[in-house]
């Protein structure tokens, strides 16, 4: 049980990073306007308003990117064979994901892709299974 524990922190860890590292390359190539506060919410949800698509699209490759790697690790760490310490992973950030959609402005194909995209996390499970330790 404790190495479950352990999968599902390790590969919330390992996808939070590659998040992180997609969206601050997104953030250098659509930067804050001038002034803003990141942490101001009205003044974030005017940024995300108007992003373009490639802008909101590289949070979805951000997801995908953390969805993949984020099963794999958890397979790899729990060591036995389920896909379930994948799955609880891919649940806790389907649930930040669809928190962050509800409070900001996301059009349709977003919540479509992103919800969808942590479906991901099984194929991460399936490649961490088909490599040798």
């Amino acid at each position: 049980m404790l190495k479950k524990i352990l999968a599902v922190f390790a590969g919330v860890i390992v996808a939070s990073i590659c998040i992180w590292a997609v969206e601050t390359l997104n953030h250098i190539m659509y930067p804050y306007p001038e002034g803003m506060k990141p942490n101001d919410m009205e003044s974030f949800k005017s940024y995300v308003e108007t992003l373009p698509f490639l802008g909101r699209f590289m949070v979805i490759v951000g997801y995908a990117v953390g969805a993949l790697v984020s099963g794999f690790i958890a397979t790899k760490v729990s060591k036995d064979g389920k896909p379930t310490a994948a799955l609880i992973c891919g649940i806790i950030f389907l649930v930040f994901t669809i928190y962050n959609m509800t409070v900001l402005p996301t059009p349709i194909w977003f919540w479509v892709l992103g919800i969808l995209v942590w479906t991901l996390v099984l194929a991460g499970y399936k490649l961490a299974l088909n490599k040798k330790e």
